[in-house]
């Protein structure tokens, strides 16, 4: 739903002034999470109010990076890029892999709702850092004809499709983001149930893993600089697609979950050098007077599509099993590399 909604914003944001939109983002996924606690104090929380905090912090997060893509590109010189988009990687890789744990700590200690205060107080601290920059910000593009919604949708469409090399990374997205989405409900049940891990043993595949993406978008500005965009696009895109496979091979032992932990790892490490050569190609390719919206319509099919690979994942493992689900997400993930841009240079 919030994806639906945010692709007529596309337009909009397009040509607004991108910092005082991701403050407003960050508010308000500020209020709606903050109002779960607050329901929850008052026993009014209902499930009704929980898609609606749901929908409403999609809706922010998209709207938030639609405008912060092109913020950062006006910010940054071209030759930085890579540089400055490897850094919000490990950043994020490394959210990931103290978030998890400090969340279930927090949880432990705080309960459920009360920890969603601490996580609803990071948003507010976002805010302060965006009205912190320094640097003025560029006037955003200006219309060139009349406000024309569909139009404006079309062009940003276009544009994305009819560049033949970020349609093929779309399209190579959305497959590989499907068949990880796929895989992880199922991985938990796998480990959890039919191997018979202990939680904590299963915290431990889900977090040391994201070590992998820290490490992996640490050294990507390195592997490309050596390598060239091109290559290292076309390489570490394939490299990523493998290792899912290796969780079938994983047995109920200490050995099991080392298998389980080092293929996450090599797909994330992978992911993580993939990942910002990547942004930094499509930030470097696309026209800064289409930036938000390419940004808002790949965020939109990468949240519309992946979740029908979900429910094709659990009719699958309803019917066949887990293992069965895990070799198709596997399928899935390794057949994302026919899409890469094989014949054509990323860089060109």
């Amino acid at each position: 739903m919030a994806a639906t909604v945010a692709l007529p914003l596309g337009p909009w944001i397009e040509f607004q002034r991108k910092r005082p939109l991701m403050i407003g983002a960050d508010i308000a996924g500020f209020v709606t999470l903050i109002s779960v606690p607050i329901a929850a104090a008052f026993g009014t929380l209902t499930f009704a109010h929980l898609c609606v905090v749901a929908v409403v912090q999609a809706l922010c997060a998209m709207v938030f990076r639609s405008a912060s893509q092109p913020n950062l590109k006006s910010l940054v010189p071209p030759e930085l890029l890579m540089s400055a988009n490897s850094r919000f990687e490990t950043t994020a890789w490394t959210a990931q892999s103290v978030g998890s744990p400090l969340g279930g700590l927090l949880v432990s200690v705080l309960g459920a709702t009360a920890s969603m205060a601490v996580d609803a107080t990071s948003f507010l601290l976002s805010a302060v850092g965006v009205s912190r920059l320094q640097s003025p910000e560029p006037t955003p593009p200006q219309r060139t004809a009349p406000r024309h919604l569909r139009r404006e949708i079309v062009e940003g469409l276009a544009f994305l499709l009819g560049h033949r090399t970020l349609r093929m990374l779309f399209v190579n997205s959305v497959v590989f983001s499907g068949g990880v989405l796929m895989s992880t409900p199922l991985l938990a049940v796998l480990m959890l149930r039919d191997l018979g891990f202990a939680p904590w043993q299963f915290g431990l595949a889900l977090g040391l893993p994201c070590l992998g993406g820290v490490l992996g978008a640490a050294v990507a500005p390195s592997v490309s600089l050596w390598f060239g965009s091109d290559r290292t696009l076309l390489a570490f895109g394939f490299a990523r697609t493998g290792w899912l496979g290796l969780v079938l091979l994983a047995g109920p032992s200490t050995v099991g979950l080392a298998v389980i932990i080092a293929a996450e790892f090599m797909l994330l490490f992978c992911a993580g050098i993939f990942n910002p050569v990547f942004t930094t190609y499509r930030m470097s390719v696309t026209p800064d007077h289409l930036m938000s919206r390419v940004v808002t319509t790949w965020s939109v099919g990468t949240r519309l599509v992946p979740p029908l690979f979900i429910l094709a994942g659990g009719a699958v493992a309803t019917a066949c099993g887990t293992r069965t689900v895990l070799a198709v997400a596997a399928t899935v993930i390794a057949s994302s590399s026919l899409f890469l841009p094989w014949r054509a240079r990323p860089a060109t």
